[in-house]
């Protein structure tokens, strides 16, 4: 089953309930999201990111993943 842009995004909301998320994407595979969450305030980018890869679950390892590739776009609230 392919996973959905509604997927990432539940799946997003779940780890970071006050963020901001977008998720876009309808190819099953291919996505861009977009996540805005205070906690991510005194983090580097890497660090931001692999916390999102981390909410995912294994979504996206290895050639055996249900997510081939995810354009991510992270920050701290303004």
């Amino acid at each position: 089953m392919a996973i959905t842009a509604r997927d990432i995004e539940d799946m997003l909301k779940a780890a970071f309930p006050a963020a901001r998320i977008t998720v876009d994407g309808d190819d099953g595979a291919h996505f861009a999201a977009q996540v805005i969450d205070e906690s991510f305030r005194g983090l580097n980018r890497v660090q931001q990111q692999r916390a999102v890869y981390a909410a995912l679950k294994g979504k996206m390892d290895g050639s055996h993943g249900e997510l081939h590739a995810l354009a991510l776009t992270t920050k701290a609230p303004d």
